[in-house]
């Protein structure tokens, strides 16, 4: 088994960042580990700086993906063992499925928040490739036999977005994504806000995470097109470099002003959850 570590957080409207306890998850390059408190990344410190926005300048050429994020409620009596069944079925089954480019998965350690447990992110290049996902007997059968009779429910979230044009990217490979921090913001707009009020907001998220690469590897976002739930109309995936990347940017002025003038005077809800990718091994169930 991978061994990793991770934590999930979860607020509404600001997300604010709390110390984790023990917590299992899984990362796009590995399996199972275990997190017991917040690490650093040991000799490294992560800032925005100028050379951030001469980054963001260039043009690079795109391609476009389809992301699949699903929030899980695990039930009380969730075991340790048919929690790490579940979680390793769920992470193992990309080897055995067509379509998988990315994966990862986490679970909550330790939160008084318990709307969600467990968060599954998934990237195909294609959304025939994500129909296809949906309806393998393989996949259905992980949910019938590994999830679904262990928790209240799923939310699905389905959006495209576009990465650079590049292999490392478009799979999430490389040593950049071999640690850091997965950060998902699911957001549901108000029915009286305008196109132009939701553009604005997506927008102005976008030019904020593209202009930190010193913070952020990756960042993608769109509008969910899933027509059986439609809890969350909009969501974000950002692959932040440490939690200590993901702090400073939560935490910075510039994202804090963007929330509340963008984001809090045009939305119903939102959810925030982060889980860290730390892999240790190279061994697969």
């Amino acid at each position: 088994m991978l061994r990793h570590s991770t934590m999930i957080h979860q607020a509404l409207a600001l997300p604010r960042l709390a110390h984790p306890s023990f917590n299992r998850g899984f990362g796009s390059n590995g399996g199972v580990f275990l997190h017991q408190s917040r690490r650093k990344n040991q000799g490294v410190a992560f800032s925005a700086d100028d050379n951030d926005q001469i980054a963001s300048s260039k043009s690079i050429q795109t391609r476009k993906v389809v992301e699949h994020v699903c929030l899980l409620k695990a039930k009380e009596n969730l075991s340790e063992e048919n929690e790490k069944d579940m979680l390793d079925y769920l992470y193992t089954s990309q080897y055995q499925m067509r379509g998988i480019v990315a994966i990862s998965v986490g679970s909550i350690g330790d939160s008084k928040n318990r709307d969600y447990t467990h968060a599954l992110f998934v990237r195909f290049q294609r959304k025939e490739d994500l129909e296809k996902f949906y309806e393998n007997p393989l996949f259905l059968k992980v949910l019938s036999e590994h999830v679904t009779p262990f928790c209240h429910g799923l939310t699905n979230v389905d959006y495209e977005s576009e990465v650079e044009d590049d292999i490392l990217s478009i799979f999430r490979k490389g040593e950049e994504y071999n640690y850091g921090e997965e950060f998902v913001l699911l957001v549901t707009f108000a029915k009286n806000a305008s196109e132009k009020n939701i553009k604005d907001a997506m927008d102005s998220f976008a030019q904020l995470t593209s202009s930190l690469p010193s913070l952020i590897v990756q960042s993608t976002q769109g509008s969910n097109f899933n027509e059986s739930s439609k809890e969350f109309t909009h969501a974000a995936v950002v692959r932040f470099r440490s939690f200590d990347a993901m702090e400073i940017f939560v935490e910075g002025r510039e994202y804090n002003d963007m929330w509340k003038s963008q984001f809090e005077p045009f939305i119903e809800k939102s959810v925030a959850l982060h889980f860290s990718v730390d892999p240790v091994g190279t061994d697969v169930m």
